[in-house]
C-alpha cells in the first residue's frame, strides 16, 4: 500500500513540475513575422510625389550593429523574473526587406537593379519591452547615395509602436516589431533631410 502511495505522490510531483516547466516555458528562437496593425495612411499625411515618386531607389541590405542580436525582447512585467524573446532569423534582412516594401506600398519606385539613388544602413536598435504595454522601439542610421555612390545625405531614422495584449505572446511582439518598421519607414519620408536629398539627387 506504502508503494503505491509513493508511486503516486511522485506521480503527482511529475504532472506539478511538468506544469511548472510548461508556464514557463520561454519564447527562444521566435520566427521573425510581418503582421503590422496599422497603415502608413493612419499615421499621417505625407507627400510622395514629384522626385519621391520617380526617383529609382534600390534599397541595400542593412547591417546589424547591436551588441546582442538574438534577443529582441524582454517580459518585464516581473522584477525579479524577466523572462527574455530570443530569435535565430536575420534582424538586419528582416528589417530590409519590410523597410523596402513599406517603402513601395507608401509610392516609392522601388527597383532591384541600378537606381538614381540608394539607401543603405545599420540596425542600431530593435527591442520590444513588455511591462502593462508592449513597447517597442527601432533606430537606424541610414545612408543615402546618388547613383555614382557619393552619400548626399545621413541621418538617424526612429519608430516605435505600443500595443496592449495578454501576457508574453509572440503574435503581440510579432505585431510591435512589424508596427516600429512601418513607423520607421513613414518618418524616413517625413524627414525633410532625405526630402531634399531625393529632390536634389
Amino acid at each position: 500500500m506504502r508503494h503505491r502511495i509513493l508511486i503516486a505522490a511522485a506521480y503527482a510531483a511529475c504532472l506539478l513540475n511538468g506544469t511548472a516547466f510548461a508556464a514557463e516555458k520561454l519564447l527562444q528562437n521566435m520566427p521573425l513575422k510581418w503582421s503590422p496593425t496599422q497603415t502608413m495612411a493612419e499615421m499621417g499625411t505625407i507627400d510622395v510625389s514629384g522626385a519621391l515618386l520617380t526617383t529609382r531607389v534600390r534599397v541595400d541590405a542593412f547591417a546589424d550593429n547591436r551588441d546582442n542580436k538574438e534577443t529582441i525582447a524582454e517580459n518585464r512585467e516581473k522584477a525579479d523574473k524577466i523572462r527574455p524573446v530570443t530569435t535565430s532569423d536575420n534582424v538586419a534582412a528582416f528589417v530590409t526587406d519590410h523597410l523596402r516594401e513599406s517603402l513601395h506600398k507608401a509610392g516609392m519606385n522601388t527597383v532591384d537593379g541600378a537606381g538614381d539613388i540608394s539607401i543603405s544602413g545599420e540596425v542600431r536598435r530593435f527591442f520590444v519591452t513588455e511591462t502593462n504595454l508592449y513597447r517597442g522601439d527601432v533606430s537606424l542610421l541610414v545612408h543615402v547615395k546618388n547613383g555614382a555612390g557619393k552619400e548626399i545625405w545621413s541621418g538617424v531614422i526612429e519608430g516605435g509602436a505600443e500595443h496592449f495584449g495578454r501576457s508574453y505572446k509572440a503574435e503581440n511582439y510579432s505585431e510591435t516589431v512589424s508596427d516600429m518598421i512601418l513607423r520607421a519607414a513613414y518618418n524616413l519620408l517625413a524627414n525633410k533631410g532625405f526630402h531634399d536629398a531625393v529632390l536634389g539627387h
